[in-house]
């Protein structure tokens, strides 16, 4: 049987050739050697260029080593993926940090869920571990995240400079900014700036108040008619009793 090995180092100031050296010292011939050096183990392992040829070398009912499970995925998920599409091909899967299990036979799968399961516990472990830290820092008055590249003066003079008409791109190079933080910084302003409301319009009268406004018109009216009428003739107005 042909057999295949695999190496991953994260920087080139690593080596591979030691993970070489403990798959030939546990008793594998290595036929074919593939390795990705200065590949994250946070990339995929179809994205790996090494790991894509291989899948391209290899043929049905081959066999492939390993020296750690992490070699062949970013996580759980993906080391799965891979031993699913391994399997499909009736490929052999030796992973020296799990002894001689072949990880594509039924024991193997059951040991791939149950170390999914773990992998799974220790991610929302650190999830919550994480987020405990933050509020604590939080309750300690520590600022979080990146911090700005700009001052509160900076933004200020960023809005007023947009305001009378310098665009996103010479902002940007005069702040020595992104044009995307220059965006931000204008549209949040824009968002603070408070609305002017239009005035305020009296509200419609109601059919009762109309008609008691007309009626002490008319009665406004009638008297002002009165008045007329007895100045025309001369006439004094009695005092009312």
């Amino acid at each position: 049987m042909t057999t295949f090995a695999y190496g991953r180092v994260s920087t080139r100031d690593q080596d591979v050739r030691n993970q070489r050296l403990e798959i030939e010292n546990a008793g594998y011939t290595v036929d074919y050697w593939f390795a990705d050096e200065g590949v994250s183990g946070a990339t995929s392992a179809t994205q790996r260029p090494q790991f894509k040829a291989l899948l391209g070398k290899i043929r049905d009912g081959e066999q492939l080593v390993v020296s750690k499970l992490d070699r062949l995925g970013r996580d759980a998920q993906d080391i799965g993926a891979t031993i699913k599409l391994l399997a499909s091909r009736k490929i052999k899967v030796i992973v020296l940090q799990l002894g001689t299990l072949d990880l594509a036979s039924s024991a193997g799968k059951l040991m791939l869920t149950m170390l999914g399961a773990m992998a799974e516990l220790e991610r929302d472990l650190l999830i919550e571990r994480t987020q405990a830290g933050l509020a604590r820092a939080k309750a300690q008055g520590k600022v979080l995240g990146r911090p700005t590249m700009t001052t509160v003066q900076d933004r200020a003079q960023i809005v007023e400079l947009h305001a009378s008409g310098r665009s996103l791109n010479q902002l940007a190079k005069q702040f020595g900014i992104g044009k995307a933080t220059v965006f931000d910084i204008v549209k949040a302003a824009k968002a603070s700036a408070p609305v002017e409301q239009p005035p305020a319009t009296a509200a419609p009268a109601k059919p009762h108040q109309r008609a008691r406004k007309a009626a002490t018109a008319r009665v406004a009216d009638d008297m002002a008619d009165r008045t007329t009428l007895e100045k025309k003739h001369g006439q004094r107005r009695l005092p009312a009793v």
